[in-house]
């Protein structure tokens, strides 16, 4: 080969590097944004809750208790049954309170015979005594004689209503319509003394439940100060209370505040406070816990985000702009208390901002992307437009 044969190969490979190079640059000049996507900014009128724990009690919850000591002869119901009021629960031996109204029974009809004798000598007394056939002092003691003894019956006829009523209470009924746990004692127990049942069971009226919480003393200040500065538009939602079960879920009927305690207890900080809510369906027992949340105030306009846009650092909470130019920008934020999966931003952003809420690691400051617009859906149902 000769040298300008050589040189000329050299120079046409020179020339092809040359364009392969700038196709590759060319290439990745052009190369497509990364896909991130973004939500809307949103503002709404929203309710701030103040949440507290509570504990659910029935309507009314009646303990079914033993009023005589004997030995439980019958159980008269199924366990966590409704029961109807007057309806016979339990049965206690009544041989030892019969037989004592059998001797009641005698000891009435012993004194009623000594004041018919005394009465029958009283009435002898009182003709001898016109004709002083008998002294004044014979006839006072025929009448305190008969006095006595009709005061006897009087007090013989109270034992025996007292033994009636101690044998009435063997028998055990049900003092309202309600549904009834499980018996503490069974058949052949000896009920009515200590350590032996004296409560037996308890029946509970459901078709209403309350839930009773405690209050400490700056969030019962706090509370009453949102509700006399909103007074009125309290008035127009009575029902401005929530329960949250323990599985997660929001009970789906509201309640409503019905009983707020006279005082502080000193030994605690705290005032007791109660709600009713209806229980159409029987979900709600007694004893069950449950996290009470209160609507204490609203705030109009408010800036809310979904929470997993913000990241947090140090306590520090941040989330990332989209700008006009599809430019990502860091930018602080002031956060307010949580709205389900939302959180309120108190300063920073605004309405109709677009923030990354997916692949937060993959973007940076300054980065250009290809935003995607999407709608969050909220896993605990809050719902802003």
């Amino acid at each position: 080969m000769s040298k300008f044969t050589f040189l000329k190969v050299l120079s046409l490979m020179s020339l092809m590097l040359f364009i392969y190079t700038s196709c590759a640059e060319k290439e990745q000049a052009v190369a497509p944004l990364q896909q991130i996507t973004v939500v809307k900014v949103l503002s709404s009128d929203v309710p701030i809750y103040s949440e507290f724990i509570g504990e659910v009690y029935g309507e009314k919850d009646i303990p079914i208790r033993a009023r005589v000591e004997g030995y439980l002869e019958g159980i008269y119901f199924e366990e966590g049954s409704e029961v109807n009021e007057d309806q016979l629960l339990y049965s206690i031996d009544p041989l030892p309170y019969q037989a004592k109204v059998n001797a009641k029974i005698s000891e009435v009809a012993a004194v009623k015979t000594l004041m018919v004798k005394a009465k029958s000598d009283l009435d002898r007394y009182i003709p001898l005594a016109k004709l002083n056939a008998v002294s004044k002092s014979d006839l006072d003691a025929a009448q305190a004689n008969y006095d006595a003894s009709v005061s006897a019956v009087e007090a013989a006829k109270a034992n025996l209503k007292s033994a009636q009523i101690e044998l009435g209470y063997c028998k055990i009924y049900s003092p309202i319509n309600g549904i009834i746990g499980i018996t503490k004692a069974r058949v052949g127990d000896f009920v009515g003394r200590d350590p032996n049942p004296v409560i037996l069971n308890t029946v509970s009226e459901t078709n209403h439940i309350k839930v009773r919480f405690y209050l400490t003393e700056s969030d019962y200040l706090f509370i009453a100060r949102e509700y006399i500065e909103e007074r009125e538009e309290q008035e127009k939602r009575k029902d401005n209370v929530e329960i949250i079960l323990s599985d997660g879920s929001t009970y789906k009927h509201k309640g409503t505040i019905d009983f707020v305690d006279r005082g502080i207890d000193a030994t605690t900080g705290s005032i007791l406070v109660q709600a009713d809510f209806t229980n159409p369906e029987g979900i709600l027992r007694p004893g069950l816990y449950a996290k009470v949340r209160i609507a204490a105030r609203r705030i109009e306009g408010a800036i809310v985000i979904p929470d997993r846009c913000i990241m947090e650092l140090q306590g520090i909470n941040s989330v990332y702009v989209v700008s006009d130019t599809n430019t990502v920008h860091s930018l602080l934020i002031s956060t307010g208390p949580a709205l389900g999966d939302y959180r309120l931003v108190k300063e920073g952003l605004q309405t109709g901002d677009m923030i990354v809420i997916d692949a937060l690691q993959k973007v940076r400051d300054g980065m250009k992307i290809d935003p995607q617009v999407v709608e969050f859906e909220s896993k605990t149902n809050q719902q802003f437009d």
